[in-house]
């Protein structure tokens, strides 16, 4: 309900509103409103109604109903394997799942003799991706190209692409995706 408060007291402020005209408007005192915008009382709905059509908003805005995932951290704990594809290759998803995001992080885990094919067949946009541990092969456009840890790579997803490990040891590629699915 702190949010709730937040909300008003910041649209408030935003249209120039003081405390006082906008409890006058909606009905009730200047310390109600006061108590509502520091999460001391909680607003009834038909309060929260009047608050709403006198900050010209909604109800669903004040509440927070449009606001994207909050969160910025992912806690190692809460990372999830998206998916292996069918060469051995793990995939781990590094962010927080939501609609409304312009890029997304991944983890990817090459045991021996694995690689990425059929891991973004389904994507277009940017992908930049650096070698965290390991040894790889990068495939782009026919070119190969030995990539030791360390190594990043930058290129549109649109090319014919692919890594392969072709060394005894597991390699770790972080991958950074400004795709849309297509």
């Amino acid at each position: 309900m702190q949010r709730i408060g937040e909300r008003i007291k910041h649209k408030r402020e935003q249209i120039g509103l003081q405390l006082n005209e906008l409890a006058k408007k909606v009905g009730i005192s200047s310390s109600a409103l006061s108590q509502i915008e520091n999460a001391k009382a909680f607003p009834t709905i038909l309060t929260l109604k009047h608050i709403a059509e006198n900050l010209h908003t909604t109800v669903g805005e004040l509440i927070g109903e449009n606001e994207t995932e909050n969160i910025p951290v992912v806690r190692k704990k809460e990372i999830m394997l998206a998916g292996t594809n069918e060469f051995g290759a793990d995939i781990f998803s590094l962010s927080n799942q939501n609609i409304n995001k312009l890029m997304d992080t991944f983890m990817i885990r090459f045991p021996e003799k694995s690689n990425s094919t059929g891991m973004f067949d389904k994507q277009s946009g940017q992908i930049f991706c650096y070698l965290v541990k390991g040894d790889l092969e990068f495939e782009l456009d026919n070119q190969i190209y030995n990539l030791e840890e360390g190594d990043s790579v930058y290129f549109n997803a649109r090319r014919n692409f692919r890594f392969l490990n072709s060394s005894k040891y597991t390699a770790e590629l972080l991958c950074v995706t400004s795709f849309k699915n297509i």
